[in-house]
């Protein structure tokens, strides 16, 4: 292999690597970097404080065992463990959540565009499912399961994905992110819900469907069950 080839796998290999050190959170260059929430700076991600001042309860988020209130028309409760409200967290890559579901509750189908969702039950039954990206000869793929207590379950990130309590009583799901901010895009919410919202004509032309259908689904209330 010349020099010239060498050089341009090299090249090639490197950039690989760059690519994957930036698609996903940032790796810290310390122990820790408790998160400033009270700074008023922007930036990719959170300031830190001085590791001096870094406290207990910094690492600390309590309340996690408290059921959450199911009583809305998805009949489900995201609580997220985020930087946000766990500054320890902040550049350490990770986050999670506690999801409640009514009897038949619905976490309907959303993304999360930075970051994987592990998925454990803790109780009652789930259906969950993953929608793939387009494939080569067209069309989607959908995976899906029944879960029960115990099992666990993993949505690729970026990939639509939703669990639906298909029990008469309620459940429980504990779920990891592979993100400090993994984000969370809820379809129909986003589509239908969007303000200043999508111009019906776009919309009626993506779905096949009469423009007063897509002025009705406009005019709903949206809710967001992510807390």
């Amino acid at each position: 292999m010349g020099a010239q080839n060498i050089l341009a796998y090299v090249g090639i290999l490197f950039a690989m690597a760059s690519y994957v050190v930036y698609a996903t959170d940032p790796t810290q260059l310390q122990d820790f970097c408790v998160a400033d929430n009270n700074s008023n700076l922007f930036v990719n991600g959170l300031f830190c404080k001085n590791p001096m001042d870094a406290k207990p309860d910094d690492f600390l988020f309590k309340g996690l065992n408290i059921p959450r209130n199911t009583n809305n028309k998805l009949g489900s409760n995201v609580t997220l463990v985020s930087a946000a409200n766990l500054p320890g967290l902040n550049t350490l890559g990770i986050s999670m959540a506690r999801i409640d579901f009514a009897p038949y509750g619905l976490n309907p189908p959303h993304i999360h565009p930075r970051g994987t969702e592990i998925l454990t039950v803790i109780e009652g039954t789930l259906y969950v499912g993953f929608v793939t990206s387009n494939l080569p000869n067209g069309g989607n793929r959908l995976f899906t399961k029944i879960l029960y207590q115990g099992d666990v379950f993993v949505f690729p990130q970026g990939l639509i994905h939703f669990q639906f309590n298909v029990g008469k009583t309620p459940a429980v799901a504990i779920v990891g992110l592979s993100s400090q901010n993994p984000g969370v895009i809820t379809i129909a919410n986003a589509i239908f819900g969007s303000q200043p919202p999508i111009s019906v004509d776009v919309l009626s032309k993506a779905f096949q469907l009469d423009k007063k259908a897509v002025q009705y689904l406009q005019s709903q209330f949206w809710m967001d069950n992510n807390h």
